[in-house]
């Protein structure tokens, strides 16, 4: 058993394949894992019971021959002295100890670890595991949750219940610690202390713990909090070959900081627990950072009430298209200046189901135009997988695509295919534009159809939290409706990009996001949408 364990372990390390990384970017590929973990789980049993059966039967030849041994080894001589006991001696160790023999070196685990090595291309590798770890982070920002919100599963519109243990609030820790990422790093060692010191049992050291956070605590330039915590580190381990040193220089830089203000003493440390307003958050390239997750949060929208007096809910047929005038399309506002409309009933079930369908096989790392060469790359920024699908792949894509020509007005022929995104754990597109500005002309200059004039973006699911669509330029929040599509131009009649259109995909929360784009160019649209006279026409 201790054999087959040590193979498992080993066996285990090595399934980390880069090839499969970036699984954590999508749901709609995650939900294949839970499968293939439930059948690793099945095997698994299989074999515990191979191996139970095995040693039940090594336990009856041990019970059975402890007896006789018992018998045999009190008077040798005259036990043997019986003809048949001469022979059965004989007959065991010539054939039955052989037996024995082969039934100890049968190995059980060989099925359990044949099906393993069958689904280890499909496991997660360990920038998986770093990519999901740092997306329940910027949900942890994003939405303003606690590390125990996390940890005790305490998140809106949950089903299921899933908690972290200390061992798990240690390895969130340690990794943001490794990224120098100090904020982080004490969030969450300090609510893995929390866990530990109310009793939960542990594989983590708590010195370790300690020894994490009291660094990571002196990173935020929080030298008592930090000497308080490395005294508690040295009283539980006085040899530990760090703390002493760093005890004796944190004391000896608050003492140089006391001197520089004229006092002779410190105050004593703060005993409130670490929360996350206790330390500033560290600015990042994203200027609108603070704007655009409060509009995530539900916050800071700016719809006032002569604002919503303006917007208006009509049916749209296309101008008497023949596809529409039966049914005409339900169209409401969304945000009057710039215009953004939802059109309701956009896409039936059915058709969700086949494009999902269609997708999946194609889901790749969602990637962005690199600005400079036109090149399509991945980026932080942006944590979804997509596929492209033509009208080609099946009639459902045509009406689709024709449908969007109906409704809009404009051509799709020289639009780009439909993407598919599918966002994973925290999968979310931070703010950008969808157009091509003019410090980047050559976007899409490989495509050779314009600009994106107008964005056509479906939404395939509801989501129970999180991942609205939102604009920080004029604060206006679009919330996932399944089936439903929003509309907007990128930009002015005049060809001149609309700034304000820049916008995000929030951080899903809760729930799996699934939407499709269809971005349209402006070759093909001189007719149906012709120059205006001005630049912001």
């Amino acid at each position: 058993m201790a054999t087959f364990l040590m193979l498992t372990l080993v066996t285990l390390s090595s399934f980390c394949s880069p090839a499969q990384a970036e699984i954590f970017t999508s749901i709609g590929q995650m939900t294949d894992l839970i499968f293939t973990e439930r059948e690793l789980v099945q095997s698994l049993k299989e074999y515990i019971e191979a191996e139970e059966s095995k040693l039940e039967a090594v336990k009856s030849w041990a019970n059975k021959l402890d007896l006789l041994t018992r018998a045999s080894t009190s008077d040798p001589e005259g036990f043997l002295a019986h003809p048949v006991n001469a022979y059965k001696l004989m007959k065991r160790l010539n054939t039955e100890w052989s037996e024995l023999e082969s039934l100890v070196l049968q190995d059980p685990s060989d099925g359990f670890i044949s099906n393993m090595s069958v689904h280890r291309q499909y496991f997660p590798d360990e920038e998986d595991e770093k990519g999901a770890a740092k997306a329940l982070m910027r949900l942890q920002d994003t939405y303003k949750l606690d590390s125990e919100s996390f940890s005790k599963g305490k998140l809106p519109g949950v089903r299921y219940n899933a908690l972290l243990t200390v061992d798990d609030c240690f390895d969130m820790g340690k990794l943001a610690y490794n990224e120098n990422d100090y904020y982080h790093s004490v969030l969450w060692m300090q609510q893995a202390l929390r866990q530990m010191d109310s009793g939960e049992d542990a594989k983590t050291p708590k010195a370790d713990i300690l020894d994490y956070l009291s660094y990571s605590v002196y990173q935020m330039g929080d030298l008592p909090r930090a000497i308080e915590l490395t005294r508690r580190l040295v009283a539980i381990d006085p040899s530990h070959q760090r703390a002493g040193g760093n005890l004796r220089y944190f004391e000896q830089l608050l003492s140089k900081e006391l001197r520089d203000r004229g006092r002779s003493e410190q105050e004593p440390a703060d005993e409130r627990p670490i929360q996350l307003d206790t330390y500033e958050r560290p600015k990042d390239y994203l200027p609108e950072r603070e704007v655009y997750e409060a509009l995530c949060r539900g916050e800071g929208v700016k719809m006032t009430t002569k604002r919503q007096s303006r917007l208006f809910c009509r049916y749209r047929d296309g101008n008497r298209n023949p596809r529409l005038l039966l049914k005409p399309m339900k169209e409401e506002d969304e945000w009057d200046s710039p215009h953004i409309v939802r059109f309701l009933e956009a896409l039936s079930d059915e058709e969700i189901e086949k494009i999902k369908e269609l997708a999946k096989p194609k889901l790749a790392r969602a990637t962005v135009r690199d600005p400079n060469t036109g090149v399509l790359t991945v980026a932080h920024y942006r944590v979804s997988k997509s596929a492209w699908l033509e009208g080609e792949d099946d009639p459902v894509i045509e009406r689709v695509n024709q449908r969007i020509e109906d409704i809009t007005g404009l051509t799709v022929d020289t639009a780009e295919l439909l993407q598919v995104a599918n966002y994973g754990v925290g999968g979310q597109y931070e703010p950008h534009y969808d157009f091509s500005r003019k410090d980047e002309p050559d976007a899409f200059k490989s495509l050779g159809t314009g600009n994106r004039v107008a964005t056509f973006l479906n939404y395939m699911s509801d989501v129970e939290a999180g991942g609205a669509t939102v604009f920080p330029d004029f604060g206006a929040v679009i919330w996932p409706r399944k089936g439903t599509a929003v509309f907007w131009y990128n930009l002015f009649k005049s060809g001149e990009g609309d700034y304000r259109t820049r916008h995000a995909a929030c951080p899903v929360l809760v729930g799996s996001k699934w939407v499709s784009n269809k971005w349209i160019h402006e070759r093909g649209q001189e007719f149906r949408r012709p120059c205006g006279l001005t630049e912001v026409d």
